[in-house]
């Protein structure tokens, strides 16, 4: 039998799929922990805005990315 190489380009868009849902989860987590942990300390709303942008930030690049891996699958 003979072995096939898959494509790199499905390898860089495996690759930045994992990378996407890394990021998506990793901010989630971060995100939850850092408002239970404002929360404990009392931390003023400023920053509670801040992590939230944060997390926005993050959950918009995962989504531009997401959307530019499904455009390289179609064309």
């Amino acid at each position: 039998m003979r072995e096939t190489r898959p494509d790199p380009a499905d390898l860089h868009r495996a690759r930045q799929a994992r990378l996407v849902g890394i990021v998506l989860a990793t901010t989630m987590i971060l995100w939850m922990g850092a408002q239970v942990l404002g929360g404990h300390l009392g931390l003023e709303t400023r920053f509670a805005f801040l992590f939230d942008l944060a997390a926005i930030a993050a959950f918009v690049w995962a989504l531009v990315v997401t959307y530019q891996i499904w455009r390289g699958r179609r064309g």
